[in-house]
């Protein structure tokens, strides 16, 4: 019953009020900043979609860790940017109109991309001896439902009903990450006999990534001349995942709980780097504005 509930119930309802939340905060000018913006989109999307993938290959290749472990935190590469990078790069004084143009975009293109290269790496690392199977054309439709419909009723409230949408845009928000605590507290007890050794072939994956991924996705963007505020967009966009879509994916269309978990422990640790990096940013800017000065 409680696995019923948590796939069938709670993880869509509560990724489809974490993208209706982000439609609420969505105008269609958003959609247009790659045209004004597109270096710095183009460099966005790539260290998201492709090189954060990457990362991730890499650490189930290297880090000992069971299969479902490894599908599990190559799911979590592959989705896009979460709804929490936005708020965080708005507090690390990044570009929030860049966060929120990157998290629009991600979210579309991963409809396609996460089916195809999940079903790729369920085969390529259970092989044979797996019993779950990733329907393609059914996952991108369900992904659709819960993600891109949201967005766009969230958009349609916030363009006709402006000062709704303000209004439901905290309550929204505030449910999902009540939501998502019981997803995770849902998760945690039903692998709790397993969960020491679950999250020591998790956790050292899941830090990997969103380090790595955060510091990758700072590089490139330093590397390629962006300015300071761009930078610190695209290393929080690249780092932070939408953990909820992950949890949504493994644990409701592959009904694998344990490849869950690296979602589940990543929607927790990634708010400590976040902090991180919202204190180095703001050290950076302080350090900037004196220069400046002098």
């Amino acid at each position: 019953m409680q696995e019923s509930i948590l796939t069938t119930l709670v993880l869509p309802i509560a990724l489809a009020m974490i993208m209706l939340g982000l439609g609420l905060s969505l105008k269609s000018d958003d959609f247009l900043r790659i045209f004004k913006y597109p270096k710095a989109v183009t460099i966005g999307l790539i260290g998201q979609l492709v090189i954060l993938p990457v990362i991730a290959l890499a650490i189930v290749k290297i880090i000992p860790m069971s299969p479902a472990i490894a599908v599990g935190l190559i799911v979590l590469a592959l989705c896009p940017c979460g709804a929490s990078s936005n708020m965080i790069t708005y507090l690390a004084g990044g570009d929030v109109a860049l966060a929120v143009t990157l998290t629009v975009f991600s979210s579309i293109i991963t409809i396609f991309t996460i089916p195809l290269f999940t079903s790729l790496a369920v085969n390529s690392l259970l092989g044979k001896s797996a019993i779950v199977a990733l329907p393609i054309g059914m996952t991108m439709g369900q992904i659709f439902l819960i993600t891109v419909i949201p967005i766009a009723m969230g958009m349609y409230i916030q363009h006709q009903f402006p000062e709704i949408a303000r209004r439901l845009e905290k309550v929204i928000n505030k449910l999902a990450v009540g939501f998502l605590g019981l997803i995770i507290i849902l998760l945690v007890a039903k692998e709790w006999s397993r969960l020491p050794s679950l999250i020591v072939q998790a956790g050292t994956g899941v830090m990997l990534l969103n380090i790595l991924g955060m510091a990758a996705g700072f590089a490139i963007s330093k590397m390629l001349n962006l300015n300071i505020a761009q930078q610190i967009c695209v290393a929080i966009e690249v780092g932070i995942q939408n953990g909820t879509l992950a949890i949504a994916i493994t644990a409701g269309i592959l009904k694998d709980a344990e490849m869950a978990i690296p979602a589940a422990i990543y929607s927790l640790f990634m708010y400590l780097t976040g902090f991180a990096v919202i204190a180095y940013s703001k050290n950076l800017a302080g350090h900037q504005d004196r220069l400046n000065e002098s």
